[in-house]
């Protein structure tokens, strides 16, 4: 699966993107989220305030109680203001 990382998530990871195998238990994107955060330092602060990060499944908005099934795509991004 391929993860996308933007705006301040790329920062505090140090990765625009990867590929990567997640484990079998890693169905939701609560639960990725959850994994993320035991990766090390790096991403544990990246998804310290999961709830502002959105999230979309290729290349579609979703909940953070969203299925990972079929995911070929997954992007973490901040919320986004306008003006």
């Amino acid at each position: 699966m391929k993860l996308l990382y933007f705006a301040w998530i790329r920062e505090k990871t140090g990765r625009e993107q990867e590929d990567i195998d997640l484990p079998q238990n890693v169905v939701t994107v609560n639960d990725l989220i959850s994994w993320q955060k035991q990766r090390g330092p790096e991403f544990e602060d990246a998804f310290a305030q999961s709830d502002l990060v959105r999230v979309a499944i290729n290349q579609t908005h979703v909940q953070h109680s969203e299925s990972l099934e079929g995911a070929q795509e997954v992007a973490f991004f901040p919320p986004v203001t306008g003006g």
